[in-house]
């Protein structure tokens, strides 16, 4: 929950915009500002005060008692310019705040003086990961640019890391990442728990969670795994009401995910019992629970111990790769969504056009991996993307406009298999930029097309355009001209011209959001194709379609009205 903190009229507004954009994520604390603060500091995870930055440190300062426990703090200015990261800016996820907070509040911007943020590296203690050791003396040494050596047991889907932060680094300090307890860890070392575990619970029932308890800590011990990296707990659905196997899970600070007992039953277990098969309907609840929730690839690391009344097993999770398909706009940089920023900042690897990472390059991190490739080569660039994420690390596929649309997301969701996860980031279509250049030419039902014929045969693309023609649709047309491609829109057109008047308008629009833009609204009889490069986009109206006071209006119905 976010406490609002107001005391004046203009604080009080901006906190009713926030809350009436986050209804259930915020309760207001109108004034005097000690008694609300208090209150919210009790109440709230986070807090946002409409307060000068000096009475919010004076008021917090007494209530402060550990950064990992405090609730992360935003403040903003009377007039509304800036929302300040004041407290808790990973911890307590106020540097996200900031942003979130800013985003609501029209001409407002955050700000964020985290070292790592501020120089675009990933905080150790902001990857969503438990860590242990000296973390603000490792965030140093590589704010600093000292080597620090990286040990993993696997390759996992991390923002990118900065160079000086590799295997190979042989620094004085280590970032290890891994579910393994250390004999070994110097104090001036940092361990990160990857959420890799999942440990399968099977119980009598009215077992003592005591029990779950300790046969779970010792089963851990026992395989020198750590506690931080269990990621979910599980069992049958039948036991899943059990209070000593929820409350065990509490413990661990996971969820208790159940199964039916037929998903149980079809799992290969290395030690069945037909004791669960005639109380529950499975052979096997703790390892096949365990594998299940695991996923695919998932190993069985340690096998089912039990003791008077519960059982136990742990599954290691294969980690899974990430693709992102990042639409990054058609070409002005405020087009870019704040979705596509973000994915870009949270992949180690970028796949793109060399011409559209040159356009996104200054907002990557630090030690971000670029694959890049020039025209043509798009099923190559969609194969590295799909590898890569494969490989295990966090990708992002970018296009221009909208990944989907003419771009790569359909070229590598083709090929990608189950083992990755992925992410569909929308953007804005060339389609739709050229069309607000022109006003508002897809008003009603309207085609995109494309006229390369390097894809697709010029008899499908002959036979689609006569499709549109015929409905009546409006038509916008991707890759129209090119110079080894000169013949294929003036045949488009004739097309059109079987089934729209001479009159009917046209648009085109060059270099759309682009530095040196232009546009030009004409007719079907009189519109030159000469005109049309491969960065023109053509709209054809349709029957509808009007020239309105130099702008092209297509209606949203099919009745013009005067």
């Amino acid at each position: 929950m976010i406490g609002l903190i107001s005391v004046t009229a203009a604080g009080a507004a901006a906190s009713a915009r926030l809350a009436a954009a986050w209804p259930a994520r915020t309760r207001r604390y109108p004034g005097p500002a000690a008694a609300a603060v208090r209150r919210a500091f009790a109440e709230c995870d986070q807090l946002v005060c409409f307060l000068a930055t000096g009475a919010a440190v004076r008021l917090l300062a007494p209530l402060l008692t550990d950064k990992t426990g405090d609730p992360g703090v935003v403040c903003v200015d009377e007039a509304g310019r800036h929302a300040v990261a004041l407290l808790g800016g990973h911890a307590g996820g106020a540097n996200r705040l900031a942003a979130e907070v800013a985003a609501q509040l029209p001409g407002c911007a955050p700000v964020v003086t985290t070292a790592t943020d501020a120089v675009g590296l990933p905080g150790l203690d902001d990857l969503g990961w438990p860590a242990e050791g000296d973390v603000a003396g490792v965030t140093r040494a590589l704010l600093d640019g000292e080597p620090v050596t990286l040990a993993a047991d696997a390759v996992w889907p991390l923002p990118a890391l900065p160079p000086h932060l590799a295997p190979d680094a042989a620094g004085r300090r280590t970032v290890a990442i891994t579910d393994r307890l250390l004999t070994e860890v110097a104090p001036t070392d940092v361990v990160l728990r990857p959420p890799s575990l999942v440990v399968g619970l099977g119980a009598s029932r009215g077992v003592p969670e005591a029990e779950v308890t300790d046969l779970l800590t010792g089963v851990l011990a026992d395989a020198g795994l750590s506690p931080a990296s269990v990621a979910v707990a599980t069992t049958v659905t039948a036991k899943a009401d059990e209070d000593g196997l929820r409350a065990a899970a509490a413990r661990l600070g996971v969820d208790l995910t159940p199964f039916p007992a037929e998903d149980l039953a079809a799992v290969p277990v290395p030690n069945p019992s037909p004791a669960p098969l005639a109380a529950v309907g499975t052979p096997s609840v703790a390892e096949a629970a365990a594998l299940l929730a695991a996923g695919p690839g998932a190993e069985l690391v340690v096998p089912k111990r039990k003791s008077a009344m519960a059982t136990c097993a742990v599954a290691r999770r294969r980690p899974r790769g990430r693709l992102a398909l990042v639409g990054i706009g058609p070409g002005a940089r405020d087009l870019l969504t704040p979705r596509a920023r973000a994915e870009l900042r949270r992949a180690s690897v970028v796949v793109g056009l060399d011409q559209y990472l040159d356009r996104i390059a200054d907002l990557l991190r630090p030690g971000t991996r670029l694959l890049a490739s020039g025209l043509g080569a798009e099923e190559e660039r969609a194969g590295a993307a799909v590898a890569e994420a494969a490989a295990g690390h966090a990708v992002a596929l970018v296009g221009s406009g909208d990944a989907g649309v003419y771009a790569m997301a359909s070229p590598a969701l083709a090929t990608a298999g189950d083992d990755i996860d992925v992410v569909g980031v929308p953007g804005v279509t060339a389609a739709l930029a050229a069309a607000s250049v022109l006003g508002a030419p897809l008003g009603h039902d309207h085609a995109v097309l494309s006229l390369s014929d390097l894809h697709t045969p010029w008899a499908v693309i002959e036979r689609r355009v006569t499709a549109a023609a015929e409905a009546d649709l409006v038509v916008a047309f991707y890759n129209p001209r090119s110079r080894g491609r000169h013949w294929q829109l003036p045949a488009a057109l004739a097309l059109l011209a079987r089934h729209r008047n001479p009159d009917t308008p046209v648009g085109l629009v060059g270099s759309a959001t682009h530095p040196g833009q232009r546009h030009r609204l004409t007719t079907l009889g009189a519109f030159d194709p000469t005109e049309v490069d491969m960065m023109t986009l053509v709209i054809v109206g349709n029957s509808a379609t009007r020239a309105v006071a130099g702008r092209m209006v297509t209606p949203r119905g099919y009745r013009w009205q005067a």
